[in-house]
């Protein structure tokens, strides 16, 4: 009895490395609209350039955008000049201090230096970030200039970033986080990424809404090329051999 109750468990540990190594090998090689990413009905208006214009819309509060920016951060890193990448914290659940400290951060050239800690106070540190004392509590242990900080977390410009993240989320009409908006068109998170897949783990939803994003970029990348002027001919070099013009 113990021998086959030995071969059970095994023969149960075999096909659940089966199922992870399934789960881990299915992407989506082909993206479809509707499916793996949204077209806006209305598309919105971004950077002139030949940089492709992503944002990240994202909240500290959120567990799913804390496992998926190392991520998000190494392919930003590797698209270098293709894209020009920003953040948008988004105001779900009223917590506006979570919003004012990532564009106080941003506004002072920190966001990238800062953004992961500000993560790990809410998800690893409990500091959840919900009031502006929470907000100094993790300036001070952060490193960051506190009055820096504090007279540019109270400006007006600051109020107007919360303004233009409400109307931004609401073009974009973001329901969800993290979700992903490429070239004021398009629109996938990594439930979208894997919405033809079933029995997947975070980390294989995060790296099939990786393989999206570089499917939409090369999609974008191949229309523009498609719609550009060809150059014009050249004109043709004179002879040297051509008799010269009579005076």
């Amino acid at each position: 009895m113990q021998f086959f109750s030995q071969i059970k468990r095994r023969m149960f540990m075999l096909a659940g490395l089966s199922l992870v190594a399934a789960a881990v090998s299915a992407t989506p090689t082909a993206p479809q609209a509707g499916v793996e990413y949204q077209v806006l009905k209305r598309p919105q208006p971004v950077e002139g350039g030949k940089k492709i214009e992503v944002i990240e819309f994202f909240g500290y509060f959120c567990p799913h955008c804390y496992a998926l920016e190392p991520l998000l951060a190494e392919w930003v890193k590797k698209q270098g000049d293709n894209i020009s990448f920003k953040r948008i914290h988004v105001n779900f659940h009223e917590l506006v201090p979570q919003q004012k400290l990532y564009f106080s951060m941003e506004a002072m050239g920190k966001a990238d230096e800062y953004h992961m800690k500000a993560f790990q106070a809410f998800h690893v540190n409990r500091n959840r970030l919900q009031t502006d004392a929470d907000i100094m509590d993790f300036v001070s242990k952060s490193g960051l200039d506190k009055q820096k900080f504090t007279d540019v977390y109270n400006s007006f410009s600051i109020n107007s970033k919360l303004s233009r993240a409400t109307q931004l989320a609401s073009a974009y009409q973001i329901d969800g986080v993290p979700s992903i908006a490429i070239d004021g068109r398009y629109v996938t998170s990594p439930v979208m990424a894997v919405a033809t897949m079933s029995r997947v783990t975070e980390e294989v939803q995060n790296r099939a809404a990786i393989q999206v994003l570089d499917f939409m970029i090369a999609k974008i990348q191949k229309e523009r090329n498609t719609l550009a002027p060809a150059p014009a001919a050249a004109a043709p070099a004179a002879s040297v051999n051509a008799p010269a013009k009579k005076k």
